[in-house]
């Protein structure tokens, strides 16, 4: 199935599960999704970066959905979010983690250091270094070159759980909007933030 802007119209909540086993392209590598997490929208997710409205950062994620939404996180790398809902209603999802399933080569060269290639795109950071995904791809729209979206025929086997890395009031079980396809290599190792009032994405 192809990009759909109608299930990327959903909240982000709604969507997260839905992209697990999508596969995500960008510049000759290609990704299954095997890991994300939801973020909504102004006044209602205080884990979210537009938790208290939009602001020239988060800009993208009060636009259309199917684009990209990138930032730095802690000031070192890229992380990158699938915008959903109706423009104007910010709500994204975080991608966290997945398996390059083409284009391992140009992966390994993004990311030398991986000790295995199911490594290469096992967190946010080491995701988007392996596709080549930079603050530049702020704003982006999926179903163009460079990139390409491909959504599952059928949705995959998912757990959920509270997110990772998000203190104070949007962590912990009450924002159980952290998904994953449970038993697979390339899911990420949960762990809490041990601050408070640090907003992710």
């Amino acid at each position: 199935m192809t990009l759909d802007l109608g299930i990327l119209a959903r909240p982000a909540i709604e969507v997260a599960p839905l992209l697990l086993g999508a596969v995500l392209g960008r510049a000759g590598v290609l990704l299954r999704i095997t890991e994300v997490e939801a973020y909504l929208g102004p006044g209602l997710d205080p884990g979210s970066h537009a938790f208290r409205g939009q602001t020239r950062r988060n800009a993208s994620m009060f636009g259309p959905n199917g684009h990209v939404y990138a930032y730095f996180s802690y000031g070192m790398h890229v992380c990158a979010n699938i915008v959903c809902s109706p423009d104007g209603e910010a709500s994204a999802v975080l991608l966290r983690a997945g398996e390059i399933v083409s284009g391992i080569p140009e992966a390994r060269m993004r990311r030398p250091t991986a000790r295995s290639d199911r490594d290469l795109a096992r967190g946010p950071a080491r995701l988007t270094l392996a596709l080549g995904i930079g603050l530049g791809d702020d704003g982006a729209d999926l179903g163009r070159v460079p990139f390409e979206l491909t959504l599952p025929e059928h949705p995959a086997e998912c757990r959920n759980g509270p997110r990772t890395g998000v203190g104070g009031a949007g962590g912990g079980a009450e924002y159980p909007w952290r998904f994953w396809i449970p038993g697979d290599a390339s899911v990420s190792p949960y762990r809490r933030h041990p601050k408070l009032g640090v907003l992710a994405p």
